[in-house]
């Protein structure tokens, strides 16, 4: 297997019309398949604009990104994004509908293979009972089971999740953190993960790239328990008790 996703020398510009600001700045990474990819930093440092930028929502300012090979130019559905809002299911849809609803748009299947897809993504994920409820009726962390679902239904060569689970309470955070970890088990999809926790992206990555405030590369490791003391020396210089040592 050859890599999957290259990030060559990407900087991206914010730009109003009165100013023009550099938010990523020479940025270069690569992915191989199956690899859980994770983008840290504090907030504001570029993470998110980056995921953006591969998802092919952005166009990068200099550098290129790569799938397969192939420039990133567009949005597609070989790049699914999950976002932490708990609004991006479609409310008057139930579970099972929203997780046929791209399945529908994107590919030409029987009604019967179009079920065969949801139902086996529903047990994955463990909603299979509540195919039929509307999402105003599911919890926060159900409701993010559901996106993440929907999202590994269309079978993306590449699933970007922007903190996906910053909006929840720890404990649910924590089953969620883990939940991901056994889908990965069960299909070992690749994947680009954003968080500002170091915790979360030791738990949840097999690799780490580390960004500065000005959205520059700091540093790459790989994802170790006992790295946590070194990732947050290099994030944020010695633990003098200004910055949470779980940041």
């Amino acid at each position: 297997m050859g890599t999957l996703l290259e990030v060559k020398k990407v900087s991206i510009d914010y730009i109003n019309e009165t100013t023009t600001a550099r938010i990523v700045q020479d940025v270069s990474f690569s992915i191989d398949p199956g690899e859980r990819y994770v983008l840290l930093g504090a907030s504001g440092c570029g993470k998110s604009t980056l995921l953006k930028a591969i998802g092919g929502y952005i166009t990068p300012a200099e550098g290129e990104i790569l799938l397969d090979g192939h420039p990133i130019t567009r949005p597609g559905p070989d790049r699914i994004t999950v976002f932490q809002e708990f609004d991006q299911l479609l409310p008057w849809k139930t579970v099972a509908e929203n997780i046929a609803f791209g399945l529908r748009r994107v590919y030409h299947l029987s009604e019967s293979e179009l079920a065969s897809k949801v139902n086996k993504v529903l047990h994955h994920v463990k909603l299979a009972p509540f195919a039929d409820h509307y999402p105003h009726t599911l919890s926060g962390g159900m409701k993010q089971r559901v996106a993440i679902a929907r999202a590994m239904a269309m079978e993306p060569r590449i699933l970007l999740m922007d903190e996906p689970f910053a909006a929840l309470d720890a404990l649910t955070r924590s089953q969620m953190q883990q939940e991901i970890l056994q889908l990965w088990e069960l299909t070992h999809f690749s994947m680009v993960f954003v968080t500002h926790s170091i915790r979360e992206a030791l738990l949840v990555g097999t690799r780490i790239l580390m960004m500065t405030p000005d959205g520059q590369m700091k540093a790459e490791v790989e994802s170790r328990p006992d790295r946590e003391d070194m990732i947050h020396h290099l994030l944020f210089g010695p633990n003098t008790g200004g910055v949470p040592h779980e940041a």
